[in-house]
């Protein structure tokens, strides 16, 4: 076997993964394709970096993240009766994708069945192929939330099940009876649940989310996974938590500290300054979001062949379209029309049919891209 090869697993997910390596959108093009806020990061947190930098704070920091930032992270999860969270159960990571990878990689061995109810975020079963896992992807309900029934099937004897709440990319919030009737539906068994909540922040007005954290049936097998990207516009910061069962915990810290060491000393006390932001910076980022968000739901209302449910959190929505062309000639195809998307087929194979577009762009961007969408698809689907 000649050694410029990949090792097995590398090549298994170069087989699999429908990921696309993502790049800026080129000239005179508009992309909706990004999962990035388009707001730049608040002064004050900028401002703490280079007031670390310039105090020497340019060392190795602890492994699992400072103390006093796993601290105040630590005092910010929901209350649960019996335990009190402490700095010791948090571990500090390069970002939610850093800490997928740790808790994956930490818990999923070969031949383990991880449940991905889909469509999902294409990073989990990349992870679970990685870690030599089988995934099991359970389909959504035509409401785009969990089909409880199927889910119920598909979990007994399962390692795992990862989602995000809210939903990347369909958009929706799962309520706080899914997560009761999840709980229920695991009782007696040892699945681990990972819940991602990277978008906790954007909620539309109607739903109500709530953490897999604050309920009863679930507290003790979720590991939480957050990060500062979504909620404080730093994306290129790169920082993330977790926190979740002990013994899991610390497994995943191992696995963080092995693949990437320590996050950026001077970034960690960055995250630290957003922690201490008035709620008016993020509502203000969150209600330019919300106003996005209606504007989609408009454009796309009433449009013969394109069917949109109105995306309860985050900034995505999940068009279907009933032309007959695969998701990822249609992205192709629009990308030529100079407006970038998501395929759906990348989310799972109920994304088929769909395309995934992102609101976290300006208004004139938006009205754009989707005009350069409506025309395209109308066009293939008459």
């Amino acid at each position: 076997m000649s050694a410029a090869l990949p090792a097995l697993r590398v090549a298994e997910l170069c087989r699999r993964s429908r990921r696309p390596a993502l790049t800026p959108a080129p000239p005179g093009a508009v992309s909706l394709a990004m999962g990035e806020p388009d707001f730049p990061t608040p002064p004050p947190i900028i401002e703490a970096a280079v007031a670390a930098l310039r105090a020497g704070e340019t060392h190795y920091a602890d492994q699992k993240g400072l103390p006093e930032l796993r601290a105040a992270l630590a005092s910010r999860l929901p209350a649960r009766p019996g335990r009190t969270w402490s700095a010791d159960d948090i571990v500090v990571t390069h970002g939610a994708t850093a800490a997928l990878a740790a808790v994956v990689l930490a818990t999923v061995g070969p031949g383990d069945r991880v449940v991905i109810p889909e469509p999902a975020y294409s990073l989990y079963a990349d992870l679970v192929v990685l870690a030599g896992g089988t995934v099991d992807f359970v389909p959504l309900g035509p409401d785009l939330h969990w089909d409880l029934d199927a889910l119920a099937a598909a979990l007994p004897g399962a390692r795992l099940m990862m989602f995000s709440n809210p939903a990347n990319p369909t958009g929706i919030v799962h309520r706080e009876r899914e997560l009761e009737a999840l709980g229920h539906h695991l009782a007696g068994s040892d699945v681990l649940v990972v819940s991602d909540e990277a978008y906790h922040r954007l909620v539309y007005p109607g739903n109500e989310w709530t953490s897999a954290l604050a309920i009863e049936s679930l507290r003790d097998r979720t590991v939480y996974v957050q990060t500062f990207s979504k909620t404080y516009a730093m994306t290129g910061w790169r920082v993330g938590y977790l926190t979740g069962p002990r013994e899991v915990v610390d497994a995943a810290a191992h696995v963080h500290r092995s693949l990437n060491g320590s996050v950026n000393t001077a970034v960690q006390h960055a995250a630290l300054a957003a922690l201490d932001l008035p709620d008016g910076i993020v509502d203000a980022m969150a209600e330019k979001y919300r106003q996005r968000r209606e504007l989609v739901v408009a454009y796309l209302s009433d449009i013969p062949g394109l069917r949109l449910i109105p995306p309860e959190g985050a900034f995505y929505g999940f068009l279907r379209y009933d032309a007959a062309l695969a998701s990822e000639d249609v992205a192709r195809e629009l990308a030529e029309r100079k407006v970038m998307v998501r395929a759906g087929a990348e989310y799972g194979p109920s994304g088929e049919g769909h395309i995934r577009i992102s609101f976290a762009a300006s208004e004139d961007d938006l009205r754009t891209g989707l005009a350069r969408i409506v025309g395209h698809l109308g066009a293939a689907s008459s």
